[in-house]
């Protein structure tokens, strides 16, 4: 029997929203680690205040591109410049459809000359591979799924481990018995640990300082013991799955918009390429903002913050498009502060609703009607609110305005999107997206 593609599953259901609409799904966090250690709260606090380690070993899809071609086809598929992409160096790679809309982002980090590593959900390597394939680039292409889908319960090929917070350079030196070698933000540069060798690259969540450490899995477990061993005069704290889903809330990224590749009728013969049982047929989508179109779940680069990685110094697929769009976008990606005493009252009937993570698509509202959709949402303790990323018209994205978010599981396919559910909203307020200041101004200023 024939494994079913995602335009198997659009055509069974009778549209992309009744393939993926469902009300009440259970928020995506990281497979295999634990949800906490020493709990979500103290797990924040640690990477805002203190020191904090976080393995990423698991839940990231890995995918090594390699060959003549390697550059040519990233190129050709994605709006990044690579003219200046040095070995060494990442980037968010952002691939965009023809008519400019995002695929979803990745990591990509160049290894060498010919050889680069795309790392995260598997949407964005789908949609390089199977384009490399059909243009017949002479690339090649080795993947390592997530441990969710590993086959057999194999261990990964690599390990990630993230030092963070304002202790992280601090126990860095003390493992390392030195500092790291001067390194540019999104740069990484080789080092050895107790004769095994990693990189180091130097990254940070939240605006805090920080590196990942990435090498062969065989390492894992004796570089895990020695950043224990040696954080424990620092105090630090593992963190957990929980906790591990929120600094993007904080930092500005949204993590997997919705892949825009259902409609176009130049991409049937992909979506009858796509696993149904892939990330593209079975991510969900959910809230209280409902439209039979899923297209109106689709987004720009530029409405996620990405106008400035997009270089039109080369031809890529989606280039015309957004040389169109980019004096004409809509919606600004912002971040609201909920109302703390609305959110006891709506999310925790009256008292501290505890841990709240949501990915699902809410309405926001002012006095005229709709005007954004949340993308994420997510208790951050050391704020002391929840915090939710979201895509606002632009005239409503200035600091201070006043919104409400409308807190609801709208039921789909057969009730009207405009329905008055009695759905009850939360006072919200505009803010910067990055909400954290550091992020927003300073960490990136040495890329």
């Amino acid at each position: 029997m024939a494994t079913p593609s995602l335009q198997d599953g659009i055509d069974r259901a009778g549209s992309p929203m009744k393939l993926l609409w469902r009300p009440g799904a259970e928020p995506w966090t990281p497979e295999v680690v634990e949800r906490e250690y020493a709990g979500w709260r103290q797990e924040q606090t640690a990477w805002h205040e203190g020191v904090a380690l976080l393995n990423l070993s698991h839940h990231m899809y890995d995918m090594w591109i390699e060959g003549p071609d390697a550059t040519r086809v990233l190129a050709d598929h994605g709006v990044n410049n690579f003219a200046r992409f040095a070995i060494g160096q990442a980037k968010q790679y952002v691939p965009v459809t023809r008519d400019g809309h995002i695929v979803t982002d990745g990591i990509l980090a160049r290894e060498a000359e010919n050889r680069y590593l795309l790392s995260g959900i598997p949407a964005a390597q789908h949609w390089v591979q199977y384009h490399a394939e059909k243009g017949g680039y002479d690339v090649g292409f080795v993947t390592d799924p997530s441990s969710a889908f590993r086959p057999g319960g194999a261990d990964p090929k690599l390990f990630r481990y993230q030092i963070q917070g304002p202790l992280a350079v601090d126990l860095v030196e003390r493992a390392f018995g030195g500092p790291m070698p001067e390194t540019k933000f999104f740069h990484s540069s080789p080092v050895v640990l107790d004769g095994r060798p990693l990189r180091a690259l130097r990254h940070g969540m939240a605006g805090q300082a920080g590196f990942e450490f990435i090498g062969p899995w065989e390492h894992a477990g004796h570089v895990h013991e020695k950043f224990l061993t040696v954080g424990e005069p620092l105090g630090l704290i593992q963190v957990g799955a929980l906790a591990y889903t929120t600094p993007s809330v904080e930092s500005g990224w949204i993590p997997s918009p919705v892949p825009a590749v259902y409609t176009d009728p130049e991409l049937l013969e992909y979506r009858r390429h796509l696993p149904l049982f892939g990330i593209e047929g079975k991510r969900p989508l959910n809230g209280s903002f409902f439209s039979e179109d899923i297209e109106d779940y689709y987004v720009s680069p530029y409405e996620l913050g990405y106008g400035k990685m997009i270089s039109f110094s080369h031809d890529f697929v989606g280039r015309d498009a957004l040389e169109k769009a980019r004096d004409e976008v809509r919606r600004t990606k912002v971040t609201l502060v909920l109302d703390p005493a609305d959110v006891r009252t709506v999310i925790g009937d009256g008292q501290d609703p505890g841990f709240v993570l949501s990915y699902a698509r809410h309405r926001v509202e002012t006095a005229a009607g709709l005007v954004g959709v949340t993308m994420q949402s997510a208790s951050i303790d050391p704020v002391g609110a929840v915090l939710a990323q979201t895509l606002i018209d632009a005239e409503y994205a200035v600091p201070g305005t006043e919104v409400r978010v409308v807190w609801g599981e709208h039921p789909g396919p057969g009730t009207d999107p405009e329905a008055d559910l009695g759905f009850p909203c939360i006072r919200a307020t505009v803010r910067p997206s990055p909400f954290n200041e550091h992020a927003r101004t300073l960490y990136r200023r040495d890329r």
